[in-house]
């Protein structure tokens, strides 16, 4: 409009000026400012033109390419999770037909990163605790089932006057691939193990079957399938009592345990209080970090594995018949091609942990990569993981293992397999949550906190950046997370406390 203004106007001036004495000099005056003008307006449209194909062709058809789109280039903005799962499929297929060597073929055999030379990254968890000088303890505990675990403790702070282990007690229990040197890898003053110890806290740390420390059975050898053949209801209906009992033994059977469990550490305990509800009165309260039981909103690329998850057979042939390995093919096929974590080191979307929960480039200590790397996975069996599978496949379900119509009717006595009567619970619970979670989404945390029939409190970390894995390692873990836990372990069985919680139920 400023243009065709400024046009006008100068028109206006030169044909008032044609009326002078230098009227005879308009006409070449007026002709040149034309033929300049239509130069530069067909300059102008030959580089829109220009620009124009240039955006077709290199931005505007790969972008409609990428979403997929039709043969006019209408976009169809598909679901990039679903192009996930769509590649995944073909190569599911390729796999197949190939005995499973393709995904050989596209991702390196092992891990290329190479820990430092820091020999605290092959430590134990005791070596680790009296490195930094804290009293360290092992014990040995045999489950009904034959397993024998080894469970380890910090029976009093190394700044405490008296040696006597402390009467304040609190259980830990690790998540999936996890094990007790999940508590203490970030080191004093960070880790939650090293915190519960200095707040005056007896601190025992769990050792599922089948992780580092507890790969031993009475009668079955580790390289069998019948050493692997659990999940986690048996790590609820076995490992867990064997270890409170054993606990409770030690220190007095009117001794009050504090249970706090991360990820696969809450799965379990809600199994265990659903079925064997003896153990509500045992525990004093329990402590969900990042709590797993209902997976409907799912973002970890364990979702791609549900769709096959009735397969039983077809998965463990992929993700490996006994052990879930950690340098498994299709581990690195969901590396490469569906980790969505930010790409700050090679060798952290390699590892399985991080593959499968994520990573907060923000909150991760970089420092702590090599320590980590040493010590996680560290061990969990297949058919963990394929009952994780079954959750998901199974929409807004919480049950036990589906071994498919005949199996089930074998096992269970039902066609189906049976969900845990949650509304059973009723020890006081705490959830812990986080809105990045890969696998404890918002809405499943949710239902969860609405099934509890004698809640403490649901409380999201204030950064929504905050995920699955930075309750155990995150800079700001302890401002964060740990800080609010200790309020609550404080407050959580206080008869005030209940009192306020039971008159908010009834008034409900």
């Amino acid at each position: 409009m400023k243009t065709q203004l400024i046009l006008l106007f100068t028109i206006i001036l030169l044909c008032e000026y044609s009326e002078s004495k230098y009227v005879s000099w308009f006409p070449n005056v007026f002709d040149t400012f034309t033929n300049k003008t239509a130069q530069l307006t067909n300059y102008v449209k030959e580089k829109g033109r220009s620009i124009r194909n240039f955006y077709v062709q290199n931005v505007r058809n790969k972008i409609t390419y990428y979403f997929g789109g039709n043969k006019n280039g209408t976009k169809i903005y598909e679901d990039k999770q679903l192009r996930i799962k769509r590649k995944f499929q073909n190569y599911l297929d390729e796999s197949e037909a190939n005995d499973n060597k393709i995904f050989d073929s596209i991702a390196p055999e092992e891990s290329t990163y190479k820990c430092d030379d820091d020999p605290s990254n092959q430590m134990t968890t005791p070596q680790l605790l009296v490195m930094n000088g804290y009293p360290a303890e092992a014990h040995t505990v045999m489950t009904q089932d034959g397993y024998i675990l080894t469970i380890h403790r910090i029976p009093y702070s190394k700044n405490a006057t008296s040696k006597t282990p402390a009467r304040k007690t609190v259980l830990l229990h690790h998540g999936l691939l996890g094990s007790s040197a999940d508590w203490v890898l970030a080191g004093p003053k960070k880790a939650l193990a090293y915190i519960l110890s200095d707040s005056g806290y007896d601190v025992w740390l769990a050792n599922a079957r089948g992780n580092t420390y507890s790969r031993a059975h009475v009668s079955r050898n580790i390289d069998t399938f019948a050493f692997w053949n659990f999940t986690f209801h048996d790590i609820s209906q076995n490992d867990l009592p064997a270890v409170i009992d054993y606990i409770m033994e030690i220190k007095g059977w009117d001794i009050k345990i504090n249970y706090i469990g991360h990820s696969m550490g809450t799965t379990v305990l809600f199994a265990l209080l659903s079925t064997k509800t003896e153990y509500n009165k045992v525990l004093r309260a329990g402590f969900a970090l990042a709590p797993v039981a209902y997976m409907t909103e799912i973002r970890s690329p364990i979702r791609l594995l549900a769709r096959f998850s009735n397969n039983i057979e077809f998965l463990m042939k992929l993700l490996g018949a006994n052990e879930f390995l950690p340098q498994n093919a299709v581990l690195r096929w969901l590396a490469k091609h569906a980790c969505e974590i930010n790409h700050y080191e090679e060798a952290i979307c390699e590892n399985s942990l991080f593959v499968l929960c994520g990573h907060d480039e923000k909150q991760f200590n970089k420092s702590l990569l090599p320590i980590i790397l040493g010590h996680v996975p560290a061990g969990a069996s297949t058919r963990t993981l394929i009952h994780y599978a079954q959750e998901i496949r199974n929409v807004g379900k919480f049950q036990q293992f589906d071994y498919g119509p005949e199996g089930n009717f074998r096992q269970y006595g039902t066609a189906d397999p049976p969900e845990y009567p949650l509304h059973k619970i009723t020890l006081p619970i705490a959830l812990l949550s986080a809105e990045n979670d890969w696998l404890a989404g918002d809405s499943d945390v949710n239902s969860l906190y609405l099934q509890l029939v004698n809640p403490i409190d649901h409380y999201v970390v204030p950064l929504k950046e905050f995920n699955h894995i930075d309750f155990l390692w995150a800079i700001d873990a302890p401002t964060l997370v740990y800080a609010k836990l200790l309020q609550l372990l404080e407050e959580g069985a206080s008869d005030s406390y209940f009192s306020s919680n039971f008159e908010r139920v009834i008034s409900v």
